[in-house]
């Protein structure tokens, strides 16, 4: 996502985190997204914090597709335990999924050494002409899913701004 220069679009941030929604933790991984978007050449619109809840993951999503950004990324809930559920809310919305980005998502991210990266269920995929991808909760997930994000965003983007 390095052509800063001109402006890729649109983005907006879901932090899937029950501690962060009921304020027992500070969402730390939300600025540091926002801040690579920006650098990227998005203006993002927010970071929306939710429930590791299957309506409200789904629901933020759907709220994004519906206020027309590019991307929508979120962060957290796509380990393996019951309570990950992003995949699964993620799943319900995707028109066309790109199984590619994500296995390149994981194995970059266990390369980097985070391990919720590497076993991560996380989808990447199409819902209507947004792009969503789900990321890991770690930082370094997220700096790493970030820089592998950076060549293939700007391309999804040009191939679905023609939508």
């Amino acid at each position: 996502m390095e052509r800063s220069a001109q402006r890729l679009g649109r983005a907006l941030v879901v932090i899937v985190n029950d501690r962060v929604v009921h304020g027992e933790n500070e969402d730390t991984t939300g600025p540091l997204v926002t801040e690579l978007l920006e650098e990227a050449g998005f203006i993002v619109d927010g970071t929306v914090a939710v429930a590791g809840e299957t309506v409200e993951i789904r629901n933020a999503l759907n709220t994004a597709v519906i206020g027309g950004v590019d991307l929508v990324i979120t962060v957290g809930g796509t380990g393996v335990s019951p309570r990950d559920v992003t995949p699964d809310a993620t799943l319900g919305v995707l028109d066309r999924p790109i199984p590619g980005v994500a296995e390149a998502l994981r194995a970059s991210g266990l390369a980097a050494g985070a391990v919720d990266a590497g076993i991560s269920r996380g989808l990447v995929g199409v819902s209507g002409s947004t792009l969503v991808v789900n990321l890991a909760g770690s930082r370094t997930a997220v700096r790493d899913g970030m820089a592998t994000l950076s060549t293939l965003v700007p391309y999804i983007i040009e191939e679905l701004s023609g939508l």
